[in-house]
């Protein structure tokens, strides 16, 4: 895969990582939309060492979409633990 076809995961990955945690987030859609970004490269790079399965060239390939989805979720978690509450101490 490109890099165009790392962005497209990336944004649709940030999607549904937003979907299965819904809420409010610092960043907006558009801290989403790079999380999700930054996520399936995270996820991939986690995927390929630590669970010893690297990431195919395949666009439609379940795994993945499973490791840029889970390295969504974990980038989004991070986020909100380190950023959720700024706008309430305000």
């Amino acid at each position: 895969m490109g890099i165009i076809s790392w962005i497209i995961l990336g944004l649709l990955a940030g999607v549904v990582a937003k979907v299965l945690l819904p809420g409010r987030d610092p960043g907006g859609i558009v801290g989403t939309i790079l999380i999700g970004i930054a996520g399936a490269f995270v996820g991939g790079w986690i995927s390929n060492h630590f669970f010893d399965r690297p990431v195919s060239n395949e666009f439609y390939d379940g795994a993945t979409w499973i490791a840029a989805i889970g390295g969504s979720l974990v980038l989004l978690i991070i986020y909100r633990l380190l950023f959720g509450n700024s706008r309430s101490r305000r």
